[in-house]
């Protein structure tokens, strides 16, 4: 059994409570932003659309990486699935705007899961970091991409992505710091919103998109 708890949609709104009543910063977070929303379950079928989409959006502006990846998915006729992806040719992969690294990321990520190096139908019974070292023995998967994983994905609920620049501009704000913390300050400030350091992240996100009045 994964150490990583998941959640559904009604323990989703009682890990929101328990993390109001664990910080009045977060409470207060809450209040302004409402409910934590990190999308539908997914199904293991999905998990590997979910990754490739996820290596097309690294480092990308939202409607750049949207357009790209609408070319990329654009190139399988049918689901998108690890075999096609595999059968798609490389020069493809480049003219519909990856780049040459993204590309051998995307067939890497196809071969590993075909030949079940990458097993996605069972890795949401892996703990958190193992789910993270599966996942990053692939071409162009770092720890940030396994953790977005983690949770928008697995929706796990105790995932504190320290490395997420939103992630500690969010904290940075809504704690009134007068630096943002680096990742290897913010890791033990973390300590006191476990087990629901994912929820953590996604207010501190939505705190790092508001603008104040002047």
């Amino acid at each position: 059994m994964a150490s990583g708890t998941s959640t559904s949609r009604v323990g989703l709104r009682a890990a929101t409570a328990a993390l109001a009543a664990q910080s009045a910063v977060f409470a207060d977070l809450i209040d302004t932003h409402g409910p934590v929303r990190l999308g539908r379950p997914e199904r293991s079928g999905d998990r590997f659309e979910s990754l490739a989409n996820a290596i097309v959006f690294q480092q990308l502006h939202g409607n750049a990486a949207r357009t790209i990846w609408g070319r990329v998915r654009a190139l399988v006729d049918g689901p998108f699935t690890p075999e096609a992806v595999a059968a798609v040719p490389f020069d493809d992969l480049r003219v519909a705007g990856l780049s040459g690294s993204k590309a051998a990321s995307v067939h890497d990520l196809a071969q590993r899961v075909t030949v079940g190096d990458v097993s996605l139908e069972r890795i949401g019974r892996l703990a958190d970091e193992d789910v993270i070292d599966h996942l990053t023995q692939v071409r162009g998967i770092g720890r940030w991409t396994a953790q977005m994983f983690l949770i928008f994905n697995l929706r796990r609920l105790d995932v504190w992505p320290t490395g997420d620049y939103g992630v500690r501009a969010g904290y940075a704000r809504a704690f009134g710091l007068a630096a943002m913390p680096d990742a290897k300050e913010l890791e033990p400030l973390g300590d006191e919103l476990r087990p629901y350091r994912s929820l953590a992240a996604w207010y501190c996100w939505r705190a790092a998109d508001t603008v104040t009045p002047a």
